[in-house]
């Protein structure tokens, strides 16, 4: 199992590092109660935004790809899909198809994440990306380079891992695929059969084993982008 890879562990204190710094051209007087002073509402919400907007970098990767992610089972309950692994290259190009990362540099994509999960009954797997951007207005711009319909191109590449179970997931295996937006963050997914079948040689298309794909990048997308409002008696930030 390819498991992780070690992005940087900064810490989220950083965040709020100039939330109590003066603003430019308070006067001398005013600027010792402006130091002492605590973070306002705005600036903690500003504070939590640019938090959120950094968890691609750091976070743990296996923070943001967790090792198990819950789904709802087609017969019902709920299964849960295994990572495979996470890929330890994080640039925009290559992540996926020439046409969409021609829209990513557009938006100033930062990074795409990927890792590779497998279904409970070990039959499909699904490549989960994703695309860090500067702001919300970028990553909403470049959700529109994603088909929206369920069709995997142009979209993330599968991410294949070698002597695994995972090794003939190519780009010619995907079915499905799915973009979601949150924040300054896309989750997109691509999804195909593990025996490696191209999708042009499968017969009739059965889009509900594909549907846990989507549910998983919700899930994933979730936590990314849910912002955590700073907490100044916390060890954890610095106001």
């Amino acid at each position: 199992m390819n498991d992780a890879r070690p992005w940087p562990a900064l810490v989220a204190a950083s965040v709020l590092t100039t939330v109590c710094a003066v603003a430019a051209g308070v006067s001398a007087g005013a600027a010792g109660s402006e130091l002492s002073r605590g973070p306002s509402t705005a600036e903690l919400h500003s504070a939590a935004r640019r938090e959120v907007a950094e968890r691609w970098r750091t976070w743990a990767s296996g923070r943001i790809f967790p090792a198990s992610v819950a789904y709802s089972a087609e017969q019902g309950g709920q299964e849960r899909a295994s990572r495979v692994g996470i890929s330890p290259l994080t640039a925009c190009a290559g992540s996926v198809d020439a046409k969409a990362a021609k829209a990513l540099r557009k938006a100033r994509c930062r990074a795409v994440l990927r890792a590779t999960y497998i279904d409970a009954l070990r039959g499909v797997l699904v490549t989960v990306g994703v695309v860090a951007l500067p702001d919300e207005l970028e990553a909403v711009r470049a959700k529109s380079a994603f088909p929206l319909g369920g069709a995997p191109v142009p979209g993330l590449r599968p991410l294949a891992f070698q002597d695994t179970v995972s090794d003939r997931f190519q780009a010619s295996v995907r079915q499905a695929g799915s973009v979601r937006q949150a924040g300054p963050y896309l989750v997109l997914t691509t999804a195909g059969q593990v025996d490696g079948r191209p999708a042009k040689a499968v017969g009739e298309q059965r889009p509900a084993i594909f549907a846990f794909a989507t549910e998983i990048s919700e899930r994933i997308l979730a936590d990314l982008s849910t912002p955590r409002m700073p907490d100044c008696s916390s060890s954890e930030w610095r106001c």
